[in-house]
């Protein structure tokens, strides 16, 4: 059996035409928006459905409609227009502002993503970040961005993830609740999810503990807030406590710190194609944090 010719590219126009008018579901529609006469536009299609050896449409008494292999051809052109769209504006646009969407655990994006964005403006000032705070694991099922940044131990099925952070915990305090000479017997405040450690922190520390646990939250930035304001004795995240130890207004209470497997991610699907935009934001963040990650 003779192999089948695989046709060459058609020429633009006639792919232009054949987008519009699928899209249309009318040549001379089609005809209009491309500032074409109706004959040119069916004779673009004609010449098409020559190159290759089949029928796009079906002709109607008003309009047309695709046949089977030209909807299965639509989307492909389409996508194509796309990609030669998009890259021509990333390309040939340089001061055109470009948006990069991500999602972030909300104490990672205010204790550590905010205080980053001037150098951000310095670094990259055409991209803008589209910010959406996470609060439960199961917000990142929802449809959204390529990228976002998630916490755990970097096996996130489908999905590919560069280390950001290195978790080591410490328990820490505000100055006036530091002040007491046996911190072990203060409220512990807790952190639901992968943080909540105390009883390993001890065991690791070689301290008994107890268990006169007092208020848990559901986030580490409200639960930091908490120890700020005096509440308890948080197991803090390093780095993400690490302005507030800089600054005083939180004190570590022990020299130990529990190293965990864990930490922040930058990850994406596996089967995403990022931006320009999106891998200058991703390169900008890695190097920024790169010596967190292995600290």
């Amino acid at each position: 059996m003779p192999r089948k010719t695989i046709p060459t590219l058609p020429p633009l126009d006639w792919l232009r035409s054949f987008e519009a008018a699928a899209r249309l579901s009318n040549f001379t529609a089609a005809a209009a928006e491309l500032g074409l006469t109706q004959a040119a536009v069916s004779q673009h299609i004609r010449f098409l459905e020559e190159r290759l050896k089949t029928r796009l449409f079906s002709r109607l008494a008003r309009g047309v409609a695709l046949s089977p292999e030209g909807a299965a051809y639509l989307p492909h052109i389409q996508s194509a227009f796309a990609t030669i769209s998009s890259s021509t504006t990333e390309l040939f646009e340089p001061r055109a502002v470009q948006t990069v969407s991500i999602r972030v655990p909300i104490s990672f994006a205010l204790l550590v993503l905010v205080p980053a964005l001037p150098d951000l403006a310095q670094a990259l000032p055409r991209i803008q970040l589209d910010l959406v705070t996470i609060h439960r694991p199961t917000d990142y099922d929802l449809p959204g961005s390529v990228l976002d940044i998630r916490f755990g131990n970097g096996a996130f099925p489908g999905r590919e993830a560069d280390r950001l952070t290195a978790e080591r915990l410490v328990p820490v305090a505000a100055p006036a609740l530091a002040a007491d000479a046996d911190w072990t017997s203060l409220p512990l405040l807790l952190v639901a999810g992968a943080r909540e450690m105390w009883a390993e922190w001890f065991a690791a520390a070689g301290l008994a503990g107890h268990l006169q646990r007092s208020h848990r939250f559901d986030s580490f930035v409200a639960a930091m807030e908490a120890a700020r304001a005096g509440a308890g004795v948080l197991l803090g995240s390093r780095p993400l406590i690490d302005a507030a130890l800089d600054s005083g207004t939180l004190v570590r209470l022990s020299d130990f710190e529990l190293s965990s497997s864990s930490g922040h991610f930058l990850t994406k699907a596996s089967t995403a194609q990022l931006t320009s935009a999106e891998q200058d934001f991703r390169t900008w963040l890695l190097g920024r944090l790169s010596g967190v990650a292995s600290a």
